[in-house]
């Protein structure tokens, strides 16, 4: 067993290797004068079972180009078998046709990692259960929800709180985190009329002189949960925490959250810490390296992944 690591969050792929007692695989990914993408690996691979990390985030079309062409080295070097490990899956949210026209890019995707020479994907905390089903390969969803149950029971100690979905369509990864913690849950039905910007309509559950933690799988601009936090103070609650797997965090995200009631925004690093995201008092990251080494291990000894959750 190997792994490569892409460009995209070298210091995640370091922290996995740490976990596994393994130096990283050398390979070299650089660019030509014009931008395009050059991947050598640098020790035989050849017989191995080899896990790529890179999450295709941030520049997310070099990143996503950087894996495909490191799938493809892999397999011309006849690598036995090749795990692409995206802890953040981008385009996840290109899930569907959102009108007449427009494509169904993770789809897309999915069919480009498999023809590049992925035999199976280890991703976390997919945008939609579905995508899992655009693939034709072997799909693990890991879940950040022991992770983020983990801290909460232990930040949270003493205190009456309650999760809280920030929409309609994260009410079942609420719902599982609140089973966890043994927690009540509070639902805020929002309206939004375009991308990026969201309205709250009503907050669903008894939030007064609760501390409430919103939950979410990606923040982008950071509109829709600030607008969330702002509107559960609003009618009482004691605080506003939040907990999301992805810092997408695009704009002035950062500037957002700084000035919103959140008190504390707890991220995975499943994408790199922008210096921004540092400074900020109100934002922090848990590790996600012993999540995805244990899984690592489980996909290359043909144990269960599902029992990591269990």
């Amino acid at each position: 067993m190997k792994i490569v690591a892409g460009n995209s969050n070298i210091p995640l792929a370091e922290a996995v290797g740490h976990e596994l007692g393994m130096a990283l695989c050398k390979a070299s990914i650089r660019r030509f004068a014009d931008g395009e993408v050059f991947v050598e690996i640098q020790e035989n691979v050849r017989g191995q079972d080899m896990f790529v990390v890179q999450s295709t985030c941030t520049p997310t079309n070099d990143n996503l180009m950087e894996l495909l062409v490191t799938l493809d080295a892999l397999r011309r070097g006849s690598a036995r078998r090749i795990t692409a490990v995206i802890p953040y899956f981008g385009y996840a949210r290109q899930d569907r046709k959102s009108g007449p026209r427009t494509p169904i890019s993770a789809k897309l995707v999915a069919n480009l990692l498999t023809e590049a020479g992925a035999s199976r994907v280890l991703t976390m905390d997919l945008h939609a259960m579905q995508i899992q089903g655009f693939f034709d390969i072997p799909t693990d969803n890991l879940y950040a929800a022991p992770l983020f149950a983990r801290d909460i029971t232990e930040r949270m100690k003493g205190k009456e709180f309650m999760i809280v979905s920030p929409d309609v369509g994260g009410v079942v990864r609420a719902r599982q985190l609140a089973g966890r913690v043994h927690a009540d849950l509070a639902i805020i039905d929002k309206r939004r009329e375009r991308a990026g910007v969201s309205e709250v309509m009503n907050v669903i559950g008894e939030v007064k002189g609760r501390h409430c933690i919103l939950v979410d799988d990606i923040i982008d601009s950071g509109g829709s949960l600030c607008n969330a936090a702002q509107a559960l103070m609003n009618r009482g609650a004691a605080s506003v925490e939040a907990y999301v797997t992805h810092g997408v965090m695009t704009g002035n995200a950062v500037e957002k959250v700084t000035n919103s009631p959140i008190a504390m925004l707890t991220l995975t690093d499943s994408i790199p810490e922008t210096p921004s995201q540092a400074a900020a008092p109100n934002i922090r990251r848990i590790s996600t390296a012993n999540l995805l080494s244990r899984a690592i291990r489980a996909v290359a000894d043909e144990s269960s992944v599902s029992a990591l959750f269990e």
